[in-house]
C-alpha cells in the first residue's frame, strides 16, 4: 500500500479540525450507523480543547483512501502549542494549509507555514469558510501569494494548488463556486493530496531508524514511542538502540508495534518505511531521541524547539483551606506530575531555583495555564505565583521577547482596545478596514504588556474581538510598565462570607466573591476603587434587634466578577498568589497576616 504522510495546519479557529472529521468521514473510515458520524470536532477528545474550541495536543490518524494510506496530523492552531507543531511536522512530507476566507492569513497562519517551509514540506492551500456572508476570497487569496513570497525560500515553493471548501458542509472545489449549494465532496483533497504529496523518502535496504517525535501512554501497555520510519524496517521481539539526546546510547526490546487505523492504533508485526508507528517497550525513550538497530547506531538531527518566553513559580496549596478539595497537597506528588508531564510536552521547561522552589516556564499564558487547568482537573491542590518574563543577557545588554499582537475589533472599541495598548507600551505598525464594521489593528508590544492583555480586551469589547499573538524576535529591555490595576480587598477574617459583609465591602469595588463562599485572613476578595490595598470584614453579620429602625431595607448584591484561570494569573502582582484546587480559584496575599503585610512594606 502506498502511503502519504501530511500535517493540517492553520490559524485558531480557521476551520482546520472541522476539516478533518469530514475527511475522517467521508473516507468512510465509520460505519454508517457509528456515533462518530452525527459527531462534531472528532479529533478534539481531550476536555479542554471541547469547552476552548481549540486544538491543544497534535493528534494522528489514518484514512485509506483508494488503496492509499494518509496519515494526517492534526496540530494546534494557538501560537502557544507552537511546541507540538514543530515536532509532529517532522513526521510529515506535505501539509494542508487551511485559511479562513474573511479573516485571510493571520499570525499563526505565518508561523505554521514558515515552519512547514524550513523543512521542505509540500503545501496544498485550502481557502476554507468560502460561503461566510463577509468572506474576502480574492483579498485572502492575493495575501497568501504574498506570504509565500515572504517566507518561501526556493522558487519550486511558490508553487502550490489551491482549493476552496465550506467544512461544515463537507464541500471542497478546484475553482471557486458560482453555487455553494451545488453537489460536491472531499474528494478534490483526498485527490489532490495523493497528485501532489510526495511519497515518503525512505531506502528500505538499510537499517532501522526512527527519530522519536511523540510519547503515549495507556496503563495497559504503558509507554508508546511515536514516529515516522525514516529507513528500514522493525519487527516485535528485535533489539534496538536508542541514542539520547546528549548522544548517549541505551539498548532495548521492541515489545509490539502499532500503525493509525482511523482514530485507533492496530498492532502489527513489522513496519514499514516511512509509515508512522508506536512502539512499546522503550521505557527509556524520549521526545528528540533515535531509535536504531545495534550494528549501525547514527542519530537524526534532533527536534529545535522554540524557547519559553514566561515563567512562573509553582508549589502545594498553604492556605488554611489546603486539603479540603483535593487529592494531591505534596510537593513531590507535584513534582512527579511535572516529570511526567515534560516527557510530552517539549516547549515546557522546568527547574528548582536556588531557594528550593519548582519553576515552571511556558510560551505564553495560555500554555502554562492548559497544564494547570489539567493539574486542577486531576485533583492537585497548588498555588502559583504571578507569571515573569524570561529575558535574555545578549553582548551583555539585558533583552526581552517582542510579539506581534493582532486584534480584530469592532470600530466602535478601537479608541478603547488602542488605549489600553498604549498604557502597556505597545505601538500600532499597521491597520486595516476588514469591513465597513470592523477593522484589524497590528501592534508590536512586549510578552511583559501581553501579560493579563487578553482578558482586558474581551471585557472591553465584550467579547467580541479576536486576538492573537506570535513571538517575533528579542529587543532591548524597555521601561517598566506601571501597575495597570487598581488596590484590592482582602479579607480580614477567616469564615463564609456573608450578605450583611459583602453588602458594605462592594460599595468600594466589585467583588469576587458571594455569600456563603469560604474566605479567609489575606484572600483577595474583590477589586478597590482607589490605588492601595484595603481591609474589609466581609463575614461580619448584622447585629440581631427586636427593634426595627426606620426606613430599614433588604441587602441587595452585585453578583461577583467571575475570572477565568488565565484572567487571574494575569491579574495578580509579584506580592500575591493563586490557589488553584478541583472545587476553587481563589486570589491571596503571599503573606497572609495583616500585620506581617504592613511591616513588609514598611522595609
Amino acid at each position: 500500500m502506498k502511503i502519504r504522510n501530511i500535517a493540517i495546519i492553520a490559524h485558531v479557529d480557521h476551520g482546520k479540525t472541522t476539516i478533518v472529521d469530514g475527511l475522517l468521514k467521508q473516507s468512510k473510515t465509520f460505519r454508517e450507523n457509528e456515533a462518530f458520524m452525527t459527531q462534531d470536532l472528532i479529533m478534539d477528545s481531550n476536555d479542554q480543547e471541547r469547552e476552548r474550541g481549540i486544538t491543544i495536543l497534535a493528534k494522528n490518524i489514518a484514512i485509506d483512501y483508494k488503496g492509499t494510506k494518509i496519515n494526517i496530523i492534526d496540530t494546534p492552531g494557538h501560537a502557544d502549542f507552537g511546541g507540538e507543531v514543530e515536532r509532529t511536522l517532522n513526521m510529515a512530507d506535505g501539509a494542508l494549509l487551511v485559511v479562513d476566507a474573511q479573516e485571510g492569513p493571520m499570525p499563526q497562519t505565518k508561523f505554521v507555514l514558515k515552519k512547514a517551509l524550513e523543512l521542505g514540506l509540500k503545501i496544498v492551500v485550502i481557502i476554507n469558510k468560502i460561503d461566510k456572508p463577509n468572506s474576502r476570497v480574492e483579498l485572502t487569496l492575493s495575501k497568501i501569494y504574498d506570504l509565500f513570497l515572504e517566507l518561501a525560500t526556493l522558487e519550486s515553493q511558490l508553487e502550490f494548488p489551491i482549493l476552496y471548501a465550506t467544512g461544515k458542509a463537507g464541500k471542497a472545489w478546484n475553482t471557486m463556486p458560482n453555487d455553494f449549494n451545488e453537489s460536491s465532496d472531499f474528494s478534490i483533497i483526498f485527490e489532490t493530496i495523493i497528485n501532489t504529496i510526495p511519497e515518503p523518502r525512505i531506502n528500505a535496504g538499510t537499517t532501522f531508524q526512527m527519530l522519536v517525535t511523540a510519547l503515549d501512554w495507556d496503563s495497559y501497555k504503558g509507554k508508546y514511542a511515536i514516529g515516522r520510519v525514516r529507513r528500514g524496517s522493525i519487527k516485535s521481539g528485535e533489539k534496538v538502540c536508542v541514542i539520547k539526546v546528549d548522544g548517549t546510547n541505551k539498548t532495548a526490546i521492541i515489545d509490539k508495534i502499532f500503525v493509525n487505523q482511523g482514530l485507533g492504533r492496530v498492532e502489527t508485526t513489522i513496519s514499514k518505511p516511512g509509515d508512522i508507528i508506536a512502539i512499546t517497550g522503550l521505557k527509556n525513550a524520549e521526545i528528540g531521541d533515535t531509535v536504531t538497530e545495534p550494528t549501525n547506531p547514527e542519530p537524526l538531527p534532533g527536534i529545535k524547539i522554540e524557547e519559553p518566553t514566561l515563567s512562573l513559580t509553582i508549589g502545594p496549596n498553604t492556605s488554611p483551606y489546603m486539603g479540603m478539595e483535593g487529592k494531591f497537597f505534596s510537593s513531590r506528588q507535584i513534582l512527579e506530575r511535572i516529570e511526567r508531564e515534560l516527557q510530552v510536552n517539549v516547549a515546557m521547561k522546568f527547574k528548582i531555583d536556588e531557594k528550593g522552589k519548582y519553576v515552571l516556564s511556558g510560551r505564553g499564558e495560555l500554555h502554562l495555564s492548559v497544564f494547570l487547568e489539567t493539574l486542577r482537573r486531576e485533583g492537585f491542590e497548588i498555588e502559583v505565583s504571578k507569571p515573569i518574563v524570561i529575558t535574555k543577557i545578549l553582548n551583555g545588554v539585558e533583552m526581552e521577547p517582542l510579539e506581534e499582537l493582532t486584534v480584530d475589533v469592532d470600530m466602535e472599541y478601537e479608541g478603547s482596545v488602542k488605549s489600553e495598548i498604549g498604557k502597556r507600551r505597545g505601538v500600532l505598525i499597521n491597520q486595516e478596514e476588514l469591513t465597513r464594521k470592523s477593522s484589524r489593528l497590528i501592534f508590536e508590544i512586549t510578552t511583559r504588556g501581553l501579560l493579563g492583555l487578553r482578558g482586558t480586551l474581551l471585557t472591553i469589547t465584550k467579547g467580541t474581538s479576536i486576538i492573537s499573538t506570535m513571538f517575533i524576535r528579542n529587543d532591548v529591555m524597555g521601561e517598566k510598565i506601571q501597575q495597570l490595576r487598581k488596590g484590592v480587598l482582602v479579607a480580614s477574617h477567616r469564615g463564609k462570607a456573608l450578605s450583611y459583609g459583602l453588602e458594605s465591602a462592594q460599595e468600594k469595588g466589585p467583588l469576587f466573591i458571594g455569600p456563603q463562599d469560604l474566605v479567609y485572613e489575606g484572600m483577595i476578595v474583590g477589586l478597590n476603587g482607589r490605588e492601595e490595598d484595603l481591609e474589609v470584614n466581609v463575614c461580619k453579620e448584622k447585629k440581631l434587634s427586636n427593634v426595627r429602625s426606620v426606613g430599614e431595607y433588604g441587602i441587595f448584591l452585585t453578583p461577583p466578577l467571575i475570572m477565568s484561570l488565565e484572567q487571574q494569573l494575569g491579574f495578580i502582582e509579584e506580592d500575591e498568589l493563586l490557589e488553584i484546587t478541583p472545587q476553587n480559584l481563589r486570589l491571596r496575599k503571599k503573606v497572609l497576616d495583616s500585620t506581617l503585610r504592613r511591616r513588609n512594606k514598611m522595609h
